[in-house]
């Protein structure tokens, strides 16, 4: 068996990385593509590997030639790679493929090691992996039979999204006898060549063998094995985080990029925190009925999404306003006040890091669990001079969460003494407490701001949506100084627009949170060296002792588990106590992480 690897092409799409080399010679984690593949093939004991170049041919030639192959490797040269597609090169070494049992590779994959001893051990001689398509795939797609076997190959324009639950993108990696290539691929290489020139791809062929024959080709279908095929500096940057063999970079990696992780779907993201009961079908069915519609369309400006927030919440128009999510509200309000903050600790650090550090008087509860008294922060801050204080209730990421009462003394405290102060209830919902999102409670406290995240309670964090209330008119203005007139988009204006119809269906979820994170802290009471504080969120704040620390015990879950959970052994208020945040999720995804915890910490 030999294999052949085309590696004519000119990876335009990489931009600056394929200026001076070629598109196999891009490095993941400092090795190249080509470098990979040629050490996985050279351990399949194969007659030969032929290596089709164009671009920068030479360069690659001689690369090559420094590597500690033992295979030997044949360079074949496509002259007019920038006007002809991989099917000519593929044509080029038509004269191997009559030769041997081939492998066929493209340059420009990175694969897991052990896929190609699994395709070159496989039962069928005529096969193909492939994957279950997922959306972030591009490319050919297969179709297949109740045995695996290729019932067809699509292009893009055969392409239906409705029907992707069927389909299978194929990693262009083909196995192929000897038979099969005389018979069959090589003669209607030619005539495709012949007829049709060589601007085309070497799977149109495979396409019209697949229309003309009984099923001849297997999958094999890759499951939990890593692939990724680059194309452009996105694909490269995904493809350093699947292939990062350090489990400490990878954390930091995936942590570093706040979100997105359904690029990687085998991570489990207990980090963020969303609510996984809401939004219903229905109400998803009802946006992507309008999605073409939303897509081509403006969304209005300021005005007509505060109206739409203000009609939900019963308040007054010019008392609201909705932020691209509560983040940019956040922004605006920090970076616009001048005098002294007063915050808490720990805290989202959203408020923190929008500040000025000078700014900045810290409060830090004493108790072992962050719990606190408003009498505590009143006599902590008398006679400071504050011009802002700051409340996040339920406190993220203890889960703390002041009594109604006690936020009434704090109000009345802190317009005594001329304070602005901005309660964050981006979690009340979760915690029974009654929201501050109340007219009447506004009017008479012109110095109350409240803030809530639509994204986190309402299961919708991809639409971007936080909403700000206060009668303040010189907070309102500066805030809405800040803000283009389109701040959110299409999609969450529409949102707003219905939400108001699924009500019930999301106080439903509320009690199903709140069921689901009672079960979650029994649980995790089972858990050995963790210590579980209450919470009336939708997460838990433990403790981990000795010998695991938080930092290791979240790089453990990312990379044995694929669970990623948040690390606060860093946090300010928390470090240097070793804790850990984990979000609430469905009952069954709750237990899992429990079983996992149970493995790396042990069960009591």
């Amino acid at each position: 068996m030999q294999a052949i690897i085309l590696a004519a092409g000119m990876g335009k799409r990489l931009r600056e990385l394929t200026k001076d080399n070629t598109k196999c010679m891009v490095e993941v984690n400092g090795t190249t593509l080509i470098e990979r593949v040629l050490g996985q093939l050279d351990r399949l004991g194969l007659s030969r590997i032929v290596l089709v170049v164009g671009y920068k041919g030479e360069k690659l030639v001689s690369f090559v030639d420094t590597l500690s192959i033992d295979t030997p490797i044949v360079f074949v040269d496509n002259p007019i790679y920038d006007r002809t597609n991989n099917i000519y090169s593929l044509y080029l070494a038509k004269e191997y493929l009559l030769q041997e049992d081939t492998l066929l590779l493209e340059s420009d994959l990175i694969i897991e090691n052990g896929i190609l001893e699994k395709l070159a051990a496989f039962s069928s001689p005529n096969a193909v992996l492939v994957a279950p398509w997922e959306s972030w795939m591009d490319g050919t797609v297969v179709t297949l039979d109740c045995q695996n076997r290729i019932q067809a190959f699509l292009d893009k324009r055969q392409f239906s999204f409705s029907d992707t639950d069927a389909y299978y993108k194929t990693v262009n990696i083909y196995r192929f006898s000897r038979e099969f290539l005389t018979s069959h691929y090589v003669p209607f290489l030619e005539a495709y060549c012949t007829a049709l020139g060589h601007n085309e791809y070497y799977e149109q062929v495979l396409k019209v063998i697949a229309q003309l024959s009984e099923p001849w080709m297997h999958a094999l279908v890759l499951e939990d094995e890593k692939w990724y095929e680059i194309d452009d500096i996105q694909d490269l940057d995904i493809a350093e985080i699947l292939f990062e063999t350090d489990p400490e970079k990878r954390f930091a990696r995936i942590n570093a990029r706040y979100g997105g992780f359904w690029r990687f779907g085998r991570i489990v993201d207990f980090c963020y925190l969303v609510n996984p009961y809401f939004p219903p079908q229905k109400l998803v069915d009802e946006l992507q009925k309008s999605f073409e519609h939303l897509l081509r369309q403006y969304p209005s400006g300021q005005t007509v999404n505060n109206l739409l927030a203000a009609n939900y919440y019963g308040l007054r128009v010019p008392s609201v306003m909705v932020g691209n999510g509560a983040a940019e509200l956040i922004k605006g309000l920090m970076e616009t006040e001048a005098g002294k903050i007063g915050l808490t600790a720990p805290s989202f650090d959203e408020y923190r890091n929008r500040a000025k550090e000078e700014q900045l008087l810290v409060f830090t509860p004493s108790n072992p669990d962050f719990s606190y008294q408003i009498e505590e922060i009143i006599s902590f801050y008398a006679g400071k001079d504050l011009s802002m204080l700051l409340l996040v209730n339920p406190e993220n990421p203890t889960g703390f969460c002041l009594t109604n009462e006690a936020l009434d003394r704090m109000i009345q405290w802190s317009k005594t003494e001329g304070i602005v102060l901005v309660v964050d209830e981006s979690f009340s919902d979760f915690s029974e407490t009654e929201t501050l999102f109340d007219q009447e409670l506004l009017d008479k406290n012109p110095h109350l701001v409240v803030i809530k995240s639509i994204s986190k309670s309402f299961g919708v964090p991809g639409l971007r949506l936080g909403v700000l209330a206060t009668t303040n008119e010189k907070i309102m203005k500066r805030i809405s100084k800040e803000m283009s007139i389109w701040n959110i988009n299409s999609f969450a204006e529409y949102f707003m627009q219905i939400w108001g119809k699924y009500r019930s269906s999301y106080q439903s979820s509320l009690k199903l949170i709140k069921e689901a994170r009672i079960q979650f802290e029994k649980e995790l009471e089972s858990v050995a060296n963790l210590t579980v504080f209450p919470s009336r969120a939708n997460y838990i704040l433990c403790e981990v002792h000795a010998p695991v620390s938080s930092h290791d015990l979240a790089v453990r879950l990312l990379e044995e588990e694929g669970l990623l959970i948040k690390d606060l052994s860093q946090k300010k208020g928390i470090a240097p106590r070793q804790c850990i945040r984990l979000a609430v999720r469905t009952k069954e995804e709750n237990t899992y992480l429990v079983e996992a915890l149970k493995r790396h910490v042990g069960p009591l």
